[in-house]
């Protein structure tokens, strides 16, 4: 076997468990360095999975400076995504970077810009892209099953599912996450549809976001004192529930609506309207880039309405494994990486749109450069 590749990892929270699992049940890659900015964060970490072999550093710049790396996982706060990735690149490692790609669409094309001057491959981390499902959506629409997609309904909620406590606010902090359910499972929602008809440039959005709920103690004060519930509050200080109408390159419009929490079960299924059908996607209960049941295709046939169903793959795919999989094997094999980083951008564009506009109050036209 070929050399074993020398990762590093960037941020030891929450989901860089589910990275440090996944390399730690390959047998051709090593962690051999951590980073978090919470002293001693790293070193319990280390500690926790084995890893006596990991140096351990006070950020991702001595990490950078001081290491020989092949590769690194930025699993940090989405504000932090953007800085570490374009070092790494620069510095000629490869990145896989979690979702969302940055809290800007000026973040994402500075890495962009980065992983194309570095040669280098910049991954980001959209598994629910090997899903068997997602994949047979994709499917269908290339199929030409629905004829010309022109309307898209999507989007996805939660009815009570803000991923935040008292004492671990780093997905509602402006300073910290800079954007709330819209980049957290808002981009899977996107990449779910956007993926299945090729991408199409996002040309105009009209962009609404709210944390009404989360502003009001009540939401919290069954899960903490009052004390606590009125800190959390203050602190909140991203989207709840997000959305907007998008106008998309070949006259495709897209109705997008996500949200971490919200007093009905769910704002509504994924629809793919085209001319010659549509596709119904039933939603979740807790929305995390998954689908909720079968599928239904719906056509005229002989001038009658019909309809069919199809059925949920039940797929054995370790979606991490494909993940980190595919991206190891993009640096082995020289090969791009599984998810462009163009598609992404558009993904980010959308976003990062949504936020504007909704400051504004008004629609506002998307300018993507090109990289």
């Amino acid at each position: 076997m070929a050399e074993k590749l020398k990762i590093g990892i960037i941020g030891t929270g929450g989901i860089s468990n589910a990275h440090t699992r996944t390399y730690l049940n390959r047998s051709d890659v090593e962690i051999v360095a951590l980073a978090d900015i919470v002293p001693g964060k790293a070193e319990a970490y280390r500690d926790r999975y084995g890893l006596t072999q990991a140096r351990c550093y006070p950020s991702h710049k001595e990490l950078l400076e001081n290491e020989q790396l092949d590769a690194v996982s930025v699993c940090t706060y989405n504000r932090q995504h953007a800085e570490p990735t374009i070092m790494a690149l620069k510095k000629g490692i490869n990145v896989i970077c979690e979702k969302p790609m940055s809290v800007t669409l000026e973040e994402a094309l500075e890495m962009a810009r980065a992983e194309k001057e570095s040669g280098k491959i910049l991954s980001i981390g959209f598994q629910p892209r090997f899903d068997p499902n997602m994949q047979m959506i994709k499917k269908i629409v290339s199929s030409g099953e629905l004829g010309k997609i022109y309307y898209i309904q999507t989007g996805g909620g939660r009815r009570h599912g803000i991923p935040a406590g008292y004492g671990g606010t780093t997905f509602i902090e402006d300073g910290t996450a800079g954007v709330g359910a819209l980049g957290d499972i808002g981009c899977y929602s996107l990449d779910m549809v956007l993926n299945a008809i090729g991408y199409p440039k996002p040309l105009s959005v009209s962009g609404f976001s709210t944390n009404v709920l989360a502003k009001d103690p009540e939401y919290w004060r069954y899960d903490m004192t009052e004390a606590q519930a009125k800190e959390m509050t203050e602190k909140f200080g991203v989207d709840e529930f997000a959305g907007g109408l998008v106008r998309l390159e070949d006259g495709i419009i897209l109705d997008f609506r996500i949200s971490w929490a919200l007093h009905v079960d769910t704002p509504g299924d994924t629809l793919i309207i085209g001319t010659k059908g549509g596709l119904r996607i039933p939603s979740t209960d807790c929305w995390n880039g998954s689908i909720g049941g079968p599928m239904t295709v719906y056509k005229q046939v002989a001038g009658k309405s019909i309809e069919y169903k199809v059925p949920v793959i039940d797929s054995k795919v370790d979606l991490w494994e494909r993940k980190i999989g595919t991206f190891i094997e993009a640096i082995r094999n020289g090969t791009p990486g599984a998810i462009p980083t163009w598609q992404i951008i558009r993904n980010q564009a959308i976003i990062d749109g949504i936020v504007r506009s909704a400051k504004l109050g008004h629609e506002i036209t998307l300018e993507i450069p090109e990289i």
